[in-house]
């Protein structure tokens, strides 16, 4: 922003500002015996329901806390993480199928269901947050972890499953492959082996 407004006042002769070169992308991802021993280890039924949502969806923890009953389909197999209304942000939301899991956990869920919204503690809803309770999960199961890793997870999953880097980053929200590509392909087994094989003799 320093550097815009400079060159916006003084143009071509605005000083040099320095910018530090992009972090490395995170390393750190659960698998799924860490994901299971983590589940077994919560007590909170929304906070279940949330790990679950997080990891079947990749979503962000805005998407799921804020997820109604009405933009969950169960009997044609999917979500739709785009409230009714909502502005189009460069935090994309997706359209993402239902799997197994998620159908089982969310039709438990939506039994019990006392709001609108498909996390919801005690019959309050919307949830503003998770952080808190995800840190004291990650504390008594002895695995670090936020919703954040919990995305990250998602998105590593795919990868190493040979999911093309175009399907993920529609699953993610991502506004392109380069992103997905600079983050997960590595975790890709496939992604570069054509080239490798270009070169064998």
């Amino acid at each position: 922003m320093l550097r815009a407004a400079l060159r916006f006042r003084y143009g071509s002769a605005a000083p040099t500002i320095w910018m530090p070169p992009p972090s490395k992308p995170r390393d750190y991802h659960l698998s799924r015996e860490q994901l299971t021993q983590l589940i077994e280890t919560v007590e909170t039924p929304h906070v279940r329901l949330f790990i679950v949502l997080a990891i079947v969806t990749g979503a962000r923890m805005s998407a799921i806390l804020e997820l109604q009953w009405s933009q969950v389909h169960l009997d044609e197999k999917y979500i739709d993480l785009n409230p009714s209304g909502r502005h189009e942000t460069n935090k994309r939301r997706a359209v993402v199928p239902i799997n197994d899991r998620a159908d089982t956990a969310l039709r438990a869920a939506q039994a019990l269901a006392k709001t609108e919204y498909v996390i919801e503690y005690d019959g309050t809803a919307p949830i503003l947050s998770v952080k808190k309770a995800l840190t004291r999960a990650a504390q008594r199961a002895g695995i670090p972890f936020s919703a954040h890793v919990l995305r990250h997870s998602a998105g590593v999953w795919m990868a190493q499953a040979d999911v093309p880097m175009q399907k993920i980053a529609q699953y993610l929200g991502h506004t392109s492959t380069r992103v997905t590509e600079s983050v997960y392909a590595r975790y890709s087994p496939s992604f570069m082996k054509d080239a490798s094989d270009a070169l064998e003799f």
